[in-house]
């Protein structure tokens, strides 16, 4: 069962139930927006996501972290459907570090091109917090790269204060 919220009711943050439908207002989409759990079946459209996000993978491999994520107690994954088609996917998980308590992190988040400024993103990101907060944390970080601005005013559009800016730094193993 479906709990369904106008897109304004996601605008004023209330909360969500655990299943629920974005219905966005007239002048913007007339189709019903649904958010569940992603599946391993979700594997095609999530690596076609990925890809849109500049990482690119095959089926194979994302059916693969799909199912390995899906097998953790402390993440989560979902995915946002118009009617049949996935047009999103968020990824959350509990990150634990000796120096700091457990927080709530995206570790991955994606809105197709085509349903961007709809409210979709804005539906994820409730959804993943929501989630975060049913585990008793009471925050939530997300990591952006810095050249993608229209992702940073989102998320300051959602209430997140931007709280550091970092270098990454990575080594390929040999093994």
């Amino acid at each position: 069962m479906h709990a369904i919220l106008r897109f304004r009711d996601v605008m004023h943050n209330e909360p969500l139930p655990k299943a629920w439908r974005v219905v966005e207002d007239p002048l913007q989409v007339s189709d019903v927006v649904s958010i569940r759990e992603m599946a391993a079946t979700d594997a095609e459209a999530a690596a076609r996501l990925s890809a849109e996000l500049g990482y690119p993978v095959s089926i194979d491999a994302m059916r693969q972290r799909i199912e390995n994520l899906l097998s953790l107690k402390d993440h989560a994954l979902y995915v946002a459907c118009m009617s049949t088609t996935v047009i999103g996917w968020v990824d959350v998980g509990i990150t634990y570090h000796l120096q700091t308590e457990p927080y709530g992190e995206i570790g991955g988040f994606v809105v197709s091109n085509e349903y961007r400024s709809r409210g979709v993103g804005r539906g994820l990101v409730a959804q993943a917090e929501q989630w975060v907060a049913e585990r008793g944390l009471t925050r939530v970080v997300v990591r952006s790269q810095i050249a993608r601005e229209a992702a940073h005013r989102f998320y300051l559009r959602e209430g997140y204060a931007r709280t550091k800016t970092s270098a990454v730094f990575s080594k390929q193993l040999n093994v």
